[in-house]
């Protein structure tokens, strides 16, 4: 195991990249301070990963009476996303939900369930889109020590071609809706969603 996952901390939620060396952990960091409703990004992003933020953090706003935000925190308060090791460059569309979670995390002062990790494109309106990599991912997944992965319903088509190894080794939760990924993020014990399966 290269690094046991990072627990406890609010609005630090782990996501899992993938790029041309493969799989890796990617824990994405949200932090607020009184402002004017400005957004910092920081950790070297691409023009796609930028748009992930944007469209999280809308996806949020829009929804924010269900999850219990008070509206006007977005107008006072200067929203800072950070993507560690800013000497690498990221870029894609894949870390929408953990920056959504990030963000739920941050408002709501809950932490996430320790050892999961996530993957997910978002949309505006919630969806959950498939993902490319997951192979890796779940590689650099095991390699951290997660238990568990939330991922796209559209990829659990992939989990045939996983190893057994990593199968077995993981409970994966597939979703179809960002109201999903956070149930299972923020439940309050271990309990396996509706939609968990174990592989």
């Amino acid at each position: 195991i290269d690094r046991m996952p990072r627990s406890g901390e609010i609005g630090v939620v782990p996501g899992l990249a993938y790029n041309q060396y493969g799989g890796d952990v990617l824990y994405i960091e949200s932090t607020r301070m009184p402002g004017k409703g400005n957004l910092i990004l920081t950790g070297s992003l691409g023009d796609v990963m930028k748009e992930s933020v944007r469209t999280a953090l809308s996806c949020i706003r829009a929804s924010a009476t269900e999850l219990g935000i008070d509206v006007s925190e977005f107008e006072s308060y200067d929203l800072h996303v950070h993507f560690p090791a800013g000497a690498v460059p990221k870029d894609g569309p894949s870390a929408g939900i953990t920056i959504a979670v990030a963000l739920v995390s941050l408002f709501c002062g809950k932490a996430v369930r320790p050892k999961l990790s996530m993957t997910g494109e978002i949309t505006l309106s919630g969806m959950v889109l498939p993902i490319g990599g997951l192979k890796e991912k779940c590689l650099a997944a095991y390699r951290h020590g997660f238990r568990e992965v939330i991922i796209p319903t559209e990829n659990q088509k992939d989990l045939a071609d996983l190893p057994s190894e990593l199968r077995d080794h993981f409970t994966f939760h597939p979703v179809e809706r960002v109201e999903e990924v956070f149930k299972i993020a923020f439940a309050a014990q271990r309990t396996r969603a509706k939609k968990s399966v174990k592989k």
